[in-house]
């Protein structure tokens, strides 16, 4: 059953129409606005069957309280078009208003992180650390009591994309550098603000015509720090250090004895993390998430295709998978760890908590810290571990087994491995060519002529 019911004003004329549910019968509106129809619930209809079944008739008695007659209804009906109306207008007029002044920078980051996040599968922590940067100001941080500052958007936030001119973006820049800020964040900000520029250049999204940043300047940033490593003596003094408890300091005199086994048992399996660490240049993420089926110990290799991000499991940082050799050192801490007993069945983690569960970075950097103190060793981070890798194979290998053997997606990387240390032979190549030797006057007659 449906009855038409004009709205006052010049608004859209609505139709009620009456529904059977399972509770009973309740009012629906119709309505038509700019060609678009719009259908509301309004609620139960106060109304029963006819007795010869032919349609509905008004209940006796007075409206029970959260139910509608024909006139309520209407009434109801008439508030909801103009509601609806109010609203459609609002959003077009928004609509109009932002075609006018057009998108704004903050419309244009929050669309490219989306952009990242599904189409280009931006790893979670990339993810997090463009997040942070393009973050509103006073934005609490995740731990700790610490605010975002938001610089980003405090400049360009509510400003029309298309409006922000490159004299804008320079005067940003140097006001960077006159705070003292670093010139590589300086140009961290440069490249996040380049790369949300380019996205709105696009045709498929906003069309800009020109990327302000392009016409800035790049800062020149200090060379990279030489590399520091440990070497293979001292990787050996820090698992030792890890594996008798050296790290844990004083530990308390009522442990049972099923807690001593466990803690002995923790103690041994980070001596060996810090090993395989060493010799093989797996980064921490991809320690992690090792598990025995990636581990192939009779043909000495293991095949490395995930890594942990922000707390997700993965693909590595290349988005490739690489076969990885073991060398005897590595092969052999594995070899101790996989007759432990427990947690080495194929899915299980090579490297877990006392459940089998996964373990925690930021736990394990701690223990490698204490560790290394213990030993009496200079201070270091754990990612020195996999620079003493690619350290230590650049010594006998060239610069593309070494880009495979890190996992390196660009061989600029690999480069600085490279240079870390001189090769054995490097000192006899340049004895040879810096070789004093008097030439005789035969011999320098035979040159002359």
């Amino acid at each position: 059953m449906e009855k038409v019911c004009n709205s006052k004003g010049n608004g859209p004329t609505g139709a009620l129409v009456i529904a059977e549910r399972s509770d009973g019968p309740v009012y629906l509106a119709k309505w038509r606005r700019l060609g678009r129809q719009v259908k509301r619930r309004l609620g139960p209809a106060w109304l029963e069957r006819a007795p010869d079944g032919s349609g509905w008739r008004a209940r006796r008695g007075r409206v029970r309280e959260g139910y509608f007659d024909e006139k309520r209804a209407t009434v109801r009906m008439a508030e909801m078009i103009a509601e609806h109306d109010r609203e459609e207008r609002a959003i077009e007029a928004g609509e109009r208003e932002r075609r006018e002044r057009g998108v704004s920078f903050r419309e244009v980051a929050a669309e490219w992180l989306e952009y990242l996040r599904h189409e280009r599968g931006a790893k979670p922590s990339t993810l997090n650390d463009y997040g942070y940067m393009l973050a509103e100001p006073g934005t609490p941080h995740r731990r700790g009591g610490g605010k975002s500052p938001g610089v980003l958007m405090a400049a360009f936030g509510d400003r029309p994309a298309a409006k922000i001119p490159t004299r804008e973006v320079s005067a940003f820049l140097r006001a960077l550098d006159k705070e003292g800020v670093s010139p590589r964040s300086v140009n961290k900000y440069r490249q996040v603000l380049s790369a949300i520029f380019n996205y709105a250049c696009r045709v498929d999204t906003h069309g800009l015509p020109s990327n302000p940043v392009a016409g800035t300047t790049k800062r020149r940033e200090p060379p990279a720090a030489v590399l520091d490593f440990y070497e293979p003596d001292e990787v050996e003094t820090i698992a030792s250090a890890a594996a008798d408890g050296s790290h844990r300091g004083t530990q308390p005199a009522n442990l049972s004895a099923d807690e001593i086994t466990w803690r002995a048992r923790e103690d041994a399996q980070d001596g060996e993390l810090f090993r395989l660490a060493a010799y093989t240049g797996l980064r921490l993420g991809e320690l992690i998430v090792l598990r025995w089926e990636d581990v192939d110990l009779d043909a000495r290799r293991t095949v490395v295709h995930r890594a942990l991000s922000a707390g997700v499991e993965g693909p590595t940082k290349s988005w490739q998978a690489r076969f990885l050799p073991l060398a005897d050192p590595a092969a052999e801490a594995l070899e101790r760890l996989r007759v432990r007993g427990d947690y080495t069945s194929r899915e299980d983690y090579v490297f877990c908590s006392r459940l089998g569960r996964r373990l925690d970075p930021s736990a394990v950097r701690r223990r490698f810290k204490a560790a290394r103190d213990a030993a009496g060793l200079r201070a270091l981070r754990f990612h020195a571990l996999r620079h003493a890798a690619g350290s230590l194979i650049a010594r006998h290998a060239d610069a593309r087994f070494v880009q495979e053997f890190l996992g390196h997606s660009r061989i600029t990387t690999t480069e600085r491995y490279m240079h870390a240390k001189a090769r054995p032979e490097d000192l006899e190549r340049v004895n040879l060519a810096f070789a004093h030797k008097h030439p005789t006057r035969q011999e320098t007659s035979q040159t002359t002529r």
